[in-house]
C-alpha cells in the first residue's frame, strides 16, 4: 500500500490560499503560517499530517499527494473542508 507524509494549510477561500502560497514562495515559513492560519487542528503542529495510506484522505487530497512532485507547494486544492495548500514531504509505493 502506498504511503505518504505531508503537511497542509486549510483555509476558507482560494484567495486566502493563494495569498499564503505567495508568502511561502517569498520565503515565509510553512509551519509558522500553518500555525497562524490553518483551520485544521494539524495547524498547531505546523500542518504536519504524519504518515498516511492512499485512500485515508479525501479523493482530491489523495490525487495530489500520490501523483504530484515532492517538496513543492501544491494548491489551492478544493475539498469539502475548504482550500488546501499541500506540501508532500515523502512518498513510498
Amino acid at each position: 500500500m502506498a504511503t505518504a507524509t505531508a503537511r497542509h494549510i486549510l483555509v476558507d477561500s482560494a484567495e486566502r490560499a493563494e495569498e499564503l502560497k505567495q508568502q511561502i514562495e517569498n520565503g515565509a515559513d510553512f509551519a509558522q503560517l500553518a500555525a497562524e492560519h490553518s483551520e485544521c487542528p494539524s495547524g498547531s503542529s505546523g500542518g504536519d499530517l504524519g504518515e498516511f495510506e492512499q485512500g485515508q484522505m479525501v479523493p482530491e487530497f489523495d490525487q495530489v499527494v500520490f501523483n504530484e512532485a515532492l517538496g513543492e507547494i501544491h494548491g489551492p486544492i478544493q475539498t469539502q473542508f475548504g482550500y488546501h495548500l499541500i506540501e508532500i514531504l515523502d512518498r513510498s509505493e
